[in-house]
């Protein structure tokens, strides 16, 4: 599969979804913590980046709301109307994050949550380093993913066929400390997202800073 085949796979796959995947991550308080941890780092009217923005809610809805100039992108167009429509003091696009262009030290801040599964591994570390250089001095990431060492694996998300590639926790840091990041803080939990074709799955949060 090509990494066009790939994008287009996860465009169909959230387009399906739509308003049952913000339902089923609503009640995620580590996400919320993940938040306001990066709310703290952030200097009024930052610029953020929100990569896999899905339907706006909580990471945009949450960082425009706080005053910062917020961009999401996502492969899904069905989420990005859902996303424009529900937070519409955040501005959104229908792109794949791997071809969008990212200016040099122009970001206060990036957030990743669980939007690089999909990738393979060489796509993600070739992503996460263009943001840590898209950072600006001090800037942020906020990376989540579920940790375990998997590579091209067919699972079913939520009733979807998926195909999911991910890091363990000691290779993720790797990749991160690799692009020039600095890990933080980060936070572990078992998750069960409200869906009925759902269990528990590890969460890994991660808060990135670029000195």
């Amino acid at each position: 599969m090509t990494s066009e085949d790939d994008g287009q796979h996860a465009a169909r796959v959230f387009d399906a979804l739509g308003p049952a995947y913000e339902k089923a991550f609503a009640h995620s308080q580590a996400h919320r913590r993940s938040l306001d941890r990066l709310l703290g780092r952030l200097t009024p009217g930052s610029d953020v980046l929100d990569v896999g923005s899905g339907t706006g809610r909580p990471t945009a809805a949450v960082l425009a709301a706080a005053g910062h100039r917020v961009l999401g992108v996502d492969v899904s167009p069905v989420m990005v109307d859902l996303a424009t429509r529900q937070v519409p003091n955040a501005t959104f696009r229908c792109v794949d994050v791997r071809w969008l262009p990212l200016r040099e030290r122009s970001l206060n801040a990036v957030c990743a949550y669980f939007s690089l599964l999909q990738m393979e591994r060489a796509q993600q570390a070739e992503l996460i380093g263009r943001v840590a250089r898209a950072l600006l001095p001090g800037g942020s990431l906020a990376l989540a993913t579920v940790p375990v060492d998997v590579e091209g694996v067919d699972a079913v998300f939520m009733g979807q066929p998926v195909r999911v590639t991910s890091y363990g926790r000691d290779g993720l840091v790797d990749v991160v400390t690799a692009a020039g990041l600095t890990v933080l803080d980060e936070e572990s939990v078992l998750f069960t997202p409200d869906h009925p074709e759902a269990g528990p799955e590890p969460h890994l949060f991660l808060d990135c800073g670029k000195s």
